[in-house]
């Protein structure tokens, strides 16, 4: 099966799916009467809603081609960098290393994923932009809480920027009998993570008793993430067919996806809670912000890139 039968496939899937939880949402909307029922059916169709519009744009860049996937995950950075300095206090002589991170580290770094340049792009940010952006702040001589700001910085970049790269960046991996069915392994990723929020939000409301860590998030519970992270492995192992990976190995990988995503959801909750904010931001409707969205690929994509790379690609 070629690449292009793999995404209709896909594509038809997923929409069937949509299709059906539109109207399953629609009925539930008419048929529950309770506050409780009604507010958990309307945050349902809201994700919905918003799984359309993003699934859209995701198959678009796909039939666009690379560049066009890039550049996408490119301003996904920018909208997550721009919400994570916006809830982060930052003061005149931050601007420097603040215009560093948008205008220059940003482009460089997905231009390094476009040629396709490895070596840099593992070490650019963690290198190149740890030691560049403190640098520029201590020049304009503002001592006022400098390790304060300079690591508040340096983290939203890592997250937003560093970490989120490496979902285009998984364009870049040579794996034998995979040529140019790279992109399948970003749509693997985002559908198995996606689908682990919902089922661990599902669950958790129906059967959730005993919360993981009520402080940092409350709606997180040990049934919702038993529940959600079952049935998230069983779907990456059912999606085992657009991937180089047998079946135990699909279902491996998507629990190592469950576990960060859940890992990676709960820091940037913490987060969010010691600056007292809810979400990111209110960009995407029933999501919150774009980093409401991409806390848990932030911790994701990193660790399935480079176990996908180490053990499969040439």
């Amino acid at each position: 099966m070629t690449a292009q039968d793999k995404f209709i496939w896909l594509i038809g899937g997923i929409a069937a799916i949509l299709v059906a939880a539109s109207v399953i949402g629609w009925q539930l909307s008419r048929r529950i009467t309770s506050e409780n029922g009604r507010a958990i059916v309307a945050n349902l169709n809201a994700r919905v809603r918003a799984w359309w519009i993003m699934v859209a744009i995701f198959a678009c860049s796909f039939l666009l081609g690379k560049a066009a996937t890039i550049i996408m995950f490119a301003l996904v950075s920018f909208f997550a960098l721009r919400e994570f300095i916006t809830l982060t206090p930052t003061r005149a002589g931050d601007h420097r290393a603040l215009s560093l991170a948008f205008w220059a580290l940003i482009p460089v770094q997905y231009y390094l994923i476009g040629v396709e340049w490895y070596g840099l792009f593992s070490i650019f940010i963690p290198v190149y932009g740890f030691l560049l952006l403190p640098s520029l702040s201590a020049l304009t001589q503002d001592t006022e809480r400098f390790l304060e700001r300079s690591a508040k910085i340096q983290w939203g970049v890592m997250v937003t920027i560093y970490c989120i790269s490496h979902v285009p960046a998984l364009l870049l991996l040579d794996i034998p009998g995979y040529s140019g069915q790279s992109a399948m392994l970003i749509f693997y990723l985002l559908l198995v993570v996606q689908m682990s929020d919902v089922l661990q939000y599902v669950c958790g409301r129906m059967f959730g008793k005993t919360r993981i860590a009520p402080v940092v998030s409350p709606s997180k519970t040990v049934e919702g993430f038993v529940g959600g992270a079952a049935g998230a492995t069983l779907i990456g192992c059912g999606m085992w067919w657009i991937t180089p990976f047998t079946p135990p190995q699909a279902a491996g990988m998507a629990f190592l996806i469950v576990l960060m995503g859940f890992v990676g959801g709960l820091v940037l909750s913490a987060v969010k809670r010691s600056l007292g904010a809810k979400d990111w931001g209110t960009m995407i409707s029933g999501h919150g912000g774009m980093l409401d969205r991409m806390d848990s690929i932030s911790f994701t994509a990193p660790i399935f890139f480079h176990l996908t790379r180490y053990f499969y690609a040439a």
